[in-house]
């Protein structure tokens, strides 16, 4: 689950993408304790998709993040710093396996897991989107400073 090219991202990027996430992740939650449970079932797997895409794929090559690199960074003013793309890309392998622990557990009979999954990965989301604190690239940075993850 890392970017192997060790691209540099505009911070705003994974933001947005938190964004879009973060409002997906609260349908979820919504549908699954509305009584939609299938739909918020599935939903979730598509979610646990994007989340894989992210973790091995890189942010930068994630959806969310090719359509703001494509429609909405153009209409911005350049980004006064750029950020290492391996911190947010970590931070998408965690929210599949806390996405994808939800989609396991459901399908071992228990449906509650999909909106407490859910609402679990939309905390990080939201404080991702709403204040730039990423949950999983702090614990990304703490496994660097604890030699877990290599720094190159």
């Amino acid at each position: 689950m890392s970017d192997t090219s060790h691209t540099s991202v505009d911070p705003r990027g994974p933001r947005f993408s938190a964004g879009i996430t973060a409002v997906l992740l609260l349908v979820v939650v919504i549908l699954g304790l509305g009584g939609a449970a299938t739909a918020a079932f599935w939903l979730l797997v598509a979610l646990a998709a994007l989340f894989a895409w992210g973790a091995f794929a890189g942010v930068a090559r994630h959806p969310f993040g090719l359509l703001f690199k494509t429609v909405i960074r153009p209409r911005l003013s350049p980004p006064s710093e750029l950020e290492d793309s391996r911190p947010p890309t970590f931070a998408q392998g965690v929210g599949l396996v806390v996405t994808l622990a939800g989609v396991v557990l459901a399908l071992f009979g228990l449906p509650l897991a999909v909106p407490i999954a859910a609402a679990a990965a939309f905390i990080a989301a939201f404080l991702n989107a709403a204040f730039g604190y990423c949950l999983g690239c702090q614990i990304y940075l703490l496994l660097v400073r604890a030699r877990v993850i290599p720094q190159t």
